[in-house]
């Protein structure tokens, strides 16, 4: 299965899908914060994978993308009869440097290592915002709402780099 930088309807849909059964049952139940921590790792991983050109995070971005674009596009022919095919206005994140790399390789195996002690329902959650996160950041919208992250990324590597390098320290 090849990547995609472009998001079709059906694609929207398998996202919406797991978004709204991941929202459920906070909204049914006592509505805390906490209960969306492990989605919105998921999700702040897969932000950061979207800032990736390339590599293996930029890979699992795109390829995220056509198996959404497949599932859901299956999924809405078999449930309404109708294609689900047309695609949406694309988006990209761009601009992450390699001070910026640093910190996003950093952000993404703290997420990793969330995943692991994680229970089997959190595991789950982890997994549906990385998929909801990466598929809605193939979006004009979504990807141009977090269009700062790769610039605040790169700020962030660039401090680090500045701190080991004792820039400022003396």
């Amino acid at each position: 299965m090849t990547g995609t930088t472009t998001l079709t309807l059906g694609g929207l849909l398998a996202a919406l899908l797991v978004l709204v059964a991941n929202l459920h049952p906070w909204y049914k139940g006592g509505r805390e914060m906490k209960q969306l921590a492990p989605f919105g790792k998921g999700f702040g991983a897969a932000a950061c994978a979207a800032a990736c050109p390339g590599g293996i995070l930029g890979w699992a971005h795109t390829h995220t993308g056509a198996v959404a674009n497949g599932t859901g596009g299956r999924a809405g022919s078999a449930a309404t009869g109708t294609t689900a095919s047309s695609g949406l206005t694309s988006g990209q994140l761009a601009g992450l440097s390699a001070t910026g790399a640093v910190v996003v390789v950093i952000a993404v195996f703290l997420t990793v290592l969330a995943y692991k002690t994680a229970g089997k329902a959190d595991k789950r959650r982890i997994a549906g915002g990385f998929f909801v996160g990466s598929v809605l950041l193939l979006t004009a919208g979504v990807a141009g709402a977090l269009a700062w992250l790769p610039g605040a990324l790169n700020g962030v590597g660039d401090s680090v780099v500045a701190a080991v390098q004792g820039s400022g320290v003396l």
